[in-house]
């Protein structure tokens, strides 16, 4: 019996995530797989008064959570899957190789590059280090539009 395809997508509010979560989603339904959406929340810089950074870090997260919550909606509604999502704190790369190796069934890391400018920090990390990925390295150009997009996947 095939192992289902998970096709992980880092999620932000930025066009390159929106991008890789709707190439992800449709290479999903093709392949009779499912997404994971994972939501990064950076550490905070440090604050002086612990109250005030127990709530910056809390509104951080809930932010994460929403825009996670929004984007597998989206997903629901737009593809029927229903994704898995989790919404983790800490330095990115590091949060996201816990998280491979806690899911050995990803089957690749959906990265979506900037249109103009550098690609961004997670490509640039997971590029030069693709090699030791658990799955191969998926990356959607920024420049495609939602047609080119749905073609390819």
């Amino acid at each position: 019996m095939l192992q289902q395809r998970v096709y992980l997508v880092i999620m932000d509010e930025t066009d390159e995530a929106r991008q890789a979560l709707r190439f992800a989603a449709r290479r999903a339904i093709r392949t009779d797989g499912t997404v994971h959406i994972l939501a990064l929340v950076p550490k905070q810089e440090f604050v002086a008064f612990a109250g005030v950074q127990a709530t910056i870090e809390e509104e951080a997260k809930d932010r994460a959570e929403v825009l996670v919550t929004t984007a597998a909606g989206s997903v629901a509604s737009e593809s029927g899957l229903t994704p898995i999502i989790s919404v983790r704190q800490g330095n990115g790369p590091d949060v996201v190789r816990d998280y491979l190796r806690e899911h050995p069934e990803v089957s690749a890391l959906v990265l979506g590059a900037a249109a103009d400018g550098a690609p961004g920090p997670m490509i640039t990390h997971f590029s030069t280090h693709a090699g030791q990925l658990p799955c191969p390295l998926m990356i959607v150009p920024g420049g495609m539009d939602d047609e080119a997009i749905d073609a390819l996947s």
